[in-house]
């Protein structure tokens, strides 16, 4: 069985729009006949771009080769152009074919992704969201407002979810880490003190930021923070910054997690050997795909921490990051887009079966989907930014800031 043709799918989801602007599927088929398909995440570059570098990893690397050959495939991304070190696109390109040809090789055996990287491990695997506003609710001032927030968070909890999370700490932008303002400070602590009252101990809080602030800021917003117990404090500072972020984990009692703008577990063994973060948040479409992320998985058991896939993509990195999620001991919890998001499991067959808080491990060959091709094409990307974007003007320190994430929601 030979790698023989590539299909990439570049969707739009329709309004509002969660898991970001656009997500990049790929689609592998072999001699045989079987296909496979997989996800690459929040790419730094264009969609044309970014499918042109698809193609190039495909045909240069995996083209005519066995699926099974993961390794092999891998190691010739991973080497290419005199390399071996992490590269940000051509890992993100490899993850998503990665992540297809594990989709074949269960097909290929009548099993379950899960069967072949381990075995189950876990019947079922907690999930969590971010809190989004509800019908109703105004989608522009819900980001500033604790008791709106606290109103959704507590109609989650009714659903079944055990963790929320939210981020109303302020811009992240180009210019790298900030001291946050005191009206970002204030903020944060009325979200914690309104989700805490709202759903009191029936479920974590997981205190969202995406790498804003300087080590000395991200204390002091992590300390004000800690009377309200969140589960994790994320990405508190840029990632780059592996003992800065080690400085903020040995001075707030929070754990920290990091993780999604990190990619193989060169990057990952960095985090944990600082002692910099105890909870891993791998995007399996940018990490390396399932195999790597078994491997990052093994790394984080050898420092007692533990894995949370992020997820603010589409539904096929979300089942390839439950497939992980399943063989693996020291899971954490998953991400979801809510209880899985209308448009998410539409594309996918309605295959993830949310359940009271949980995903039921999935018994389906392969990722267990059944990927909606028509439907792909029907909602193409035609817009012209990327998938998130980061903002170029500073901070507000004096009006304050309302932030909205890197792709605003759609009316």
């Amino acid at each position: 069985m030979k790698l023989t043709e590539l299909d990439i799918f570049t969707v739009a989801p329709p309004a509002p729009g969660w898991g970001g602007r656009y997500w990049i599927f790929v689609k592998l088929t072999t001699d045989t006949g079987l296909t496979g398909f997989g996800e690459c995440y929040g790419a730094s570059v264009g969609p044309a771009a970014m499918e042109a570098v698809i193609r190039d990893v495909f045909a240069r690397h995996m083209a005519g080769e066995s699926p099974e050959n993961v390794e092999l495939m891998f190691r010739r991304a991973y080497s290419s152009g005199f390399t071996q070190r992490p590269d940000l696109t051509v890992m993100g390109a490899f993850s998503g074919l990665e992540i297809a040809c594990w989709d074949i090789l269960g097909k290929d055996r009548d099993r379950p992704v899960w069967a072949l990287i381990g075995g189950r491990m876990n019947d079922r695997v907690r999930s969590y969201s971010y809190i989004w506003p509800m019908p109703g609710q105004d989608k522009r001032s819900f980001w500033t407002a604790p008791d709106q927030a606290a109103e959704a968070a507590a109609a989650m909890v009714e659903q079944g979810f055990t963790a929320v999370k939210f981020d109303p700490a302020g811009p992240y932008t180009i210019r790298g880490g900030h001291e946050p303002a005191m009206s970002d400070i204030a903020l944060s602590v009325a979200f914690c003190k309104a989700v805490r009252a709202a759903v009191g101990t029936r479920a974590d809080l997981l205190f969202g930021t995406h790498g804003q602030f300087t080590p000395g800021g991200a204390i002091r917003l992590g300390q004000a923070l800690e009377p309200y117990g969140p589960l994790w404090f994320e990405e508190p500072i840029p990632p780059d910054d592996v003992a800065g972020m080690a400085e903020v984990a040995r001075a707030v009692r929070i754990p920290v997690a990091t993780g999604e703008r990190l990619t193989t577990k060169a990057e990952f063994a960095a985090v944990l050997r600082a002692g910099a973060a105890r909870i891993l948040q791998p995007a399996l479409g940018r990490a390396g795909g399932l195999w790597e992320g078994r491997k990052i998985a093994a790394l984080a058991e050898g420092f007692s921490a533990q894995v949370a896939p992020h997820l603010y993509a589409g539904p096929v990195e979300w089942a390839a990051n439950i497939h992980l999620a399943v063989s693996i001991p020291n899971i954490c919890m998953v991400e979801t887009i809510g209880t899985g998001g209308d448009f998410h499991q539409r594309l996918i067959g309605n295959a993830i079966t949310w359940e009271d808080g949980f995903i039921i491990a999935p018994e389906a060959p392969g990722l267990g989907i059944a990927f909606d091709e028509d439907l792909a094409r029907a909602h193409p990307y035609q817009g012209t930014g990327l998938h998130l974007e980061m903002q170029e003007s500073p901070c507000d320190w004096r009006h304050g800031n309302a932030f909205m994430g890197g792709a605003p929601p759609r009316d």
